[in-house]
């Protein structure tokens, strides 16, 4: 049975804001009260703002922005193409909507987190803290990478002509064995957008050409922001990769295990993923950083 707080947060709607960011439009989910501490979530690669539906209306006390980066969502496509720096200029412009209380606290999942670490890199002190997850920010081939993924998620876009058989039809990359059925439902209809004879998904294959491990990896040791780590236990994130982030970032940053997760695991533990950012940022809130 899915927690009545996760239906009740599916139904907050947000308010829906434009950025235009070196040149392009980039769309952006807000909730919470104006004024209050910031927080910027990143989906993954081919997702959207909407998968952070069900889980920014449970994180009161904040300002919470969801941004569909650039090739993603109901943001625009960039003709010159996608690369993680222009993706953590984006979340910078979303940043900026929520740094009324002071520098907000950056999460990111998947690519998310790859564009969350290198934000952080950019950023400085303009950041109170990162957290990531279930991303495999080490050191692999980049050209392999994308090539991998984007086999993936398959060649050209198909048109469905038909709404319902297109969300049926939705997966994610990879599958695990639950997810909560109307979480689901949600963001696979908001994947989905009309097109000239039906529907058709919503993100720029060629993001893919961005996706790079090895490229978040060099960024680690340059982030002096905090860091912690979500990893799931059925997810990408191996204790083995776990160890060698935990020692990128100077042996300071948590690296939190969210048991029975799999990789996209605010689809099937929403609520341990709330819990443990809860009590992460209510922990950042009362302590100082441990220097690296």
């Amino acid at each position: 049975t899915t927690s009545p707080s996760v239906l009740r947060a599916l139904a907050v709607e947000p308010e829906s804001v434009e950025l235009d960011v070196d040149g392009c439009p980039v769309h952006v989910l807000l909730w919470g009260e104006a004024g209050r501490p910031g927080l910027v979530l990143v989906h993954g690669g081919a997702a959207h703002a909407r998968w952070w539906s069900h889980v920014a209306p449970l994180l009161p006390g904040y300002r919470v922005a969801a941004l569909d980066l650039s090739g993603h969502g109901e943001s625009g496509w960039r003709e010159d193409g996608y690369r993680l720096e222009r993706w953590a200029d984006e979340v910078l412009a979303a940043a900026r909507l929520v740094d009324v209380a002071g520098p907000p606290v950056v999460i990111g999942h998947s690519m998310g987190g790859f564009v969350t670490v290198v934000t952080a890199a950019q950023a400085g002190g303009d950041l109170a803290g990162i957290i990531v997850l279930d991303s495999p920010v080490v050191h692999e081939d980049p050209e392999v990478e994308a090539a991998r993924i984007g086999m993936a998620f398959g060649g050209p876009g198909r048109v469905y002509e038909d709404l319902e058989a297109a969300v049926a039809r939705y997966r994610t990359i990879p599958g695990q064995d639950h997810y909560v059925p109307e979480v689901f439902d949600h963001i696979a209809r908001h994947s989905l957008k009309r097109v000239e004879g039906g529907w058709t998904w919503r993100f720029d294959r060629r993001l893919f050409a961005a996706v790079s491990r090895s490229a978040a990896a060099e960024h680690l040791p340059s982030v002096t922001c905090r860091v912690a780590l979500l990893r799931s236990e059925h997810g990408l994130v191996t204790p083995e990769i776990g160890s060698i982030m935990y020692e990128s970032l100077g042996r300071v940053a948590p690296v939190v295990e969210i048991p029975e997760a799999g990789h996209h695991l605010m689809l099937d533990q929403p609520l341990l993923l709330v819990t443990a950012l809860r009590a992460l940022l209510a922990d950042w809130d009362h302590s100082v950083p441990l220097p690296r």
